[in-house]
């Protein structure tokens, strides 16, 4: 199914009951943002604020669910697209190898299918209003935390040309608002628009971009996919929606948008002109990324439909609607990657605290010794998954997305001092706990179960049981050193154990925690130590593990108390001993003004029973408070 502009999506929303309206006028600056943070963690409908002060209604959360997103792209479930991609990939011709040669073939496959974007010389309905003296303020853009750096454009398709291959891309990079006619293009270095950006400045020339907003859903989708590079993303927006997207001429550069997109921002980046400070925003690591230097994008035209709505989004700590998209890529690249470069693996899933890149499951089907370790190595260097920090690898009858039967999978399959694979390499720009910009360590855990080539000199580690906890003193842990601990893990037979302590105190505690666990635990009892700050709700897993992931260098934060158990440090290490070499970012939440705000206007909004604010929950997490951005 395809639909033209977001109006048609939006009554398709209505229609299935999946849509609350806000009639009365609600504040682009901060309070759409604490509304829509309330809804989506609590697994609410799509909102459409209709009266943000301006001539456009704002359209957010409407990815916020695995059947939203189904109906965005077309489908009943998410699995039905990823089965057609699949049939489409079993007639590929299989003398092509390689994932990039196969997907040269899929235009040539779509063209006889009549799916290939087409470019159509009338105007478009994109373009029925055309602003040639641009002005970003009669855009109900958002600024979604307290210490953002200003307004962003959070949903922005933005539109580049490699100069001289001509080849085109369409990706997804946030847009702070400078002035009325300039934003900053926050396309970081490993994306496309910055190579185009980069092949731009040889040319000496200005670099035409445009962004589109809006139109079908699935657009919005395919700029976010995880394409190999100079593949056109209207190529699979075309095979979601069944249907070739029309694409006209910009009014003011030579550059191709939809027709039925909602607005248009025409305009350039002159590559000699020096960047702009743009950030901070609080991004979807949960954590505020800092400010730095990006291109500035001077606007030249705004064009939009009749009946054009803003869409919106927002980031901050998981879950947010970008978790279902992440579930779509899950689902749709699952076969490509199966068929053209790892045959062995039957599913892979990126659990929602780990933010897509974080922490990747992958489950294969073996066959002989090593292959876990081959999987790691090899899906380590593919496309996006060279930013994943924690790869763990399994094999057998397991559900992935079945967290307590994975973990008892994982201690029963796993020595830890032969199956982690530790490396450094790429990270995501946004990761903040190395030491290094976009550089750092990983893991990839062997989980597979093995076979009699790898279990030769293996140690036979006993599973705990439920009866072992009462032999456990807990006078161990009522120290000065450990704040809280959580043994609930340990008792449903899962060997984990999690503490806090506070980093801020005692700079050398997680030094302290190593030596008391070999003094005490020299037998391994605990095969992993979690320690998290004393600020963290240890009895609460999701937050355990987001701030886990996102807080560690998985190479540098490791440390074997025994051979058979290892401790990793989820502290903050702004406060480890001798400093941090990089500005170390805050939680990103609401402040309370906004929160009482909303608190106050809740029941006159008339979509449903009140929701406590996140924000409450997590504000604690927030050093100095929730004024501050940084942790000194």
């Amino acid at each position: 199914m395809s639909y033209s502009g977001l109006t048609a999506f939006i009554d398709e929303l209505e229609k299935n009951d999946e849509l609350l309206r806000i009639k009365q006028f609600i504040n682009p600056v901060l309070e759409i943002t604490e509304i829509t943070d309330r809804v989506t963690k609590s697994g609410g409908k799509a909102l459409l604020f209709e009266n943000t002060g301006t001539g456009f209604p704002v359209l957010i959360n409407a990815f916020g669910s695995d059947s939203r997103m189904a109906m965005a792209i077309g489908r009943k479930n998410l699995d039905e697209a990823g089965t057609e991609l699949e049939n489409l990939f079993k007639n590929v011709s299989y003398n092509t190898e390689t994932l990039f040669q196969r997907l040269s073939t899929l235009p040539v496959l779509l063209k006889l299918a009549g799916l290939l974007p087409s470019h159509i010389k009338r105007k478009g309905t994109c373009q029925q209003q055309i602003h040639m003296i641009p002005d970003l303020d009669i855009l109900p853009v958002l600024k979604c935390w307290p210490h953002d750096g200003g307004r962003f454009i959070t949903l922005p398709m933005v539109h580049t040309r490699h100069p001289e291959t001509g080849s085109t891309n369409v990706g997804m990079y946030r847009m702070q608002i400078l002035d009325k006619n300039t934003t900053a293009m926050h396309w970081q270095r490993h994306k496309t628009g910055a190579s185009h950006f980069e092949a731009w400045k040889i040319t000496g020339k200005k670099m035409p971009v445009s962004v589109a907003l809006g139109g079908d859903p699935v657009y919005t989708y395919a700029a976010t996919a995880p394409l190999p590079e100079n593949l056109n993303e209207y190529i699979l927006a075309g095979f979601l929606r069944k249907k070739k997207v029309n694409m006209v001429r910009c009014i003011t550069n030579d550059l191709f948008v939809p027709e039925d997109a909602d607005i248009i921002l025409e305009g350039f980046v002159d590559p000699a002109e020096d960047p702009v400070w743009e950030g901070p925003f609080g991004d979807h690591t949960g954590f505020y990324s800092l400010a730095d230097w990006y291109p500035k994008f001077h606007i030249t035209c705004i064009t939009h439909s009749n009946k054009a709505v803003y869409p919106a989004t927002i980031v901050g700590i998981p879950p947010q609607e970008d978790a279902c998209i992440t579930r779509v890529t899950e689902r749709l690249f699952l076969s490509p990657v199966r068929m053209t470069l790892q045959p062995e693996i039957e599913d892979f899933h990126m659990p929602d605290a780990g933010i897509a890149h974080n922490l990747v499951i992958v489950k294969i089907k073996k066959s002989y010794p090593g292959q876990g370790m081959k999987v790691i190595s090899s899906l380590s260097g593919a496309g996006q998954m060279m930013f994943t920090k924690y790869m763990i690898v399994v094999s057998g009858d397991i559900n992935i997305r079945n967290y307590k039967e994975l973990l008892s999978h994982v201690f029963d399959n796993i020595d830890f001092s032969r199956d982690l694979l530790f490396s450094h390499g790429p990270l995501d720009v946004l990761d903040h706990s190395s030491d290094n910009f976009s550089f750092g360590g990983k893991v990839g855990v062997d989980a597979t179960i093995k076979q009699t080539e790898e279990s030769s000199g293996r140690r036979k580690i006993p599973k705990s049981d439920t009866a072992e906890i009462s032999d456990i003193k807990v006078d161990f842990f009522n120290t000065i050193i450990i704040k809280n601990f959580n043994l609930s893990l340990f008792a449903n037979g899962i060997p984990i154990l999690i503490i806090s302590v506070n980093r801020s105190e005692d700079r050398d505690v997680i030094e302290k925690v190593k030596n008391m666990f070999r003094t005490n635990d020299s037998n391994g009892t605990f095969r992993l130590i979690i320690a998290v700050d004393h600020t963290v709700d240890v009895n609460d897993l999701f937050m355990v593990a987001w701030q886990l992931l996102g807080n560690t260098d998985p190479q540098r934060d490791h440390e074997f108390i025994s051979p058979r158990s290892v401790l990793f440090d989820g502290t903050i290490k702004a406060y480890r001993k001798g400093g941090f070499p990089r500005k170390w970012p805050n939680v990103v939440c609401s402040d309370i003004e906004t929160i009482t705000t909303i608190d106050q206007k809740w029941e006159s909004l008339g979509i449903g029973e009140f929701i406590n604010s996140p924000s409450s929950r997590y504000i604690r997490l927030c050093r100095k408070g929730a004024d501050e951005i940084l942790i000194d």
